[in-house]
Order: C-alpha cells, then sequence, then structure tokens
C-alpha cells in the first residue's frame, strides 16, 4: 500500500514540475517580449526588470531541462 501511494505522489510531483517548466517558459518568453516593448517606447525602467524577469526564469527552465531532462526526473 505504501509503494502505491508513493507512486501517486511522484507521478504528481512530475506533473506539476512540468506544469512549472511551461508556466515559466511562458513568463520568459512574455517578459522578452514586453522588453522589447519597452526598448520601442523607450522606457527604461521597462527595459530593465523585462529583460530581468526573462534572463531569470529562461535561466531557471533552461538549467531545470539541462540538469533533470524533460519531462524532469525525480
Amino acid at each position: 500500500m505504501f509503494t502505491t501511494y508513493w507512486l501517486d505522489v511522484e507521478r504528481s510531483v512530475i506533473f506539476f514540475m512540468n506544469l512549472l517548466m511551461v508556466f515559466f517558459g511562458l513568463i520568459a518568453i512574455l517578459s522578452l517580449v514586453a522588453a522589447f516593448r519597452a526598448i520601442k517606447e523607450k522606457n527604461v525602467l521597462a527595459i530593465i526588470f523585462g529583460l530581468a524577469a526573462g534572463i531569470v526564469f529562461g535561466w531557471f527552465v533552461f538549467m531545470t531541462i539541462y540538469h533533470q531532462g524533460y519531462p524532469p526526473a525525480i
């Protein structure tokens, strides 16, 4: 019974990690789009925050996929 419970928990964690990578990837892409729009409007603060968010979230997604693979291995 414990083994079955553990497999269900592990599947839930893997599903959550897959979903988290998709969300963080979308955030990275959308923040870079926002940064390019800010460049067009010459809004320096928005450029800084858009690029920073894109780099941080993009690096997290890249390193998670590089280190654990996709789908992430637990």
